[in-house]
């Protein structure tokens, strides 16, 4: 969550062919696809499939590290008790996204990246630089909204159109959290349109 970037499996191809979509193919593409080999076939579909693994799995490498930032918070005594139960609240969802990117990275024959240690993600994320709720709330709503342009970012890039879909689920969720964390803070709303995305 700290850098956001988007995979490196993200490819020039993949994009053009998300934007085209199957139905512009030439007739003459079409024949070229049908005279192509079977094992050419399977071997573009594994390759796809790895892509969308690798996107998956930077997408639960950012789920792990908001469950456990929102962890660190709520256990940093700086956060009161009307805020808390919201915490946990958006932490149980960011376990619950972590759950449904692992089942899919399982589904195409993947294996999940595992969550770093809570060291690394207290160095990572700065915490010894926290000293009260608002700094916690920041930090937080700084992760959401780069969850959410991130999950938005790799639309395009999915083979499966199904992942695509999920990605954008999530990426409500987590303007839902932003959203809610800005107001926390007592933050406009944003007065341009399209704020997420870019």
């Amino acid at each position: 969550m700290t850098s956001r970037e988007r995979p490196a499996s993200q490819t020039t191809r993949r994009s053009a062919l998300a934007k085209a979509g199957l139905g512009f193919l030439s007739a003459s593409a079409v024949t070229v696809l049908a005279a192509a080999p079977a094992n050419a076939f399977f071997h573009r579909r594994r390759q796809t499939s790895q892509q969308d693994v690798d996107i998956l799995n930077v997408a639960l490498a950012l789920e792990h590290e908001a469950i456990d930032a929102y962890q660190i918070g709520a256990e940093s005594g700086l956060v009161t008790q009307q805020v808390l139960p919201t915490a946990v609240l958006f932490q149980s969802h960011h376990k619950g996204h972590r759950d449904a990117l692992v089942g899919a990275i399982r589904q195409l024959g993947g294996a999940p990246v595992e969550p770093k240690s809570r060291q690394e993600y207290a160095a990572s994320l700065n915490v010894a630089s926290l000293t009260n709720q608002t700094d916690v709330l920041r930090l937080a709503a700084r992760l959401e909204r780069g969850a959410a342009n991130a999950y938005l970012g790799v639309i395009p890039s999915f083979s499966d159109r199904t992942l695509a879909q999920i990605s954008g689920r999530l990426a409500a969720d987590e303007t839902m959290h932003w959203t809610a964390l800005s107001q926390a803070l007592g933050e406009m709303i944003p007065a341009s349109a399209l704020t997420f995305g870019a």
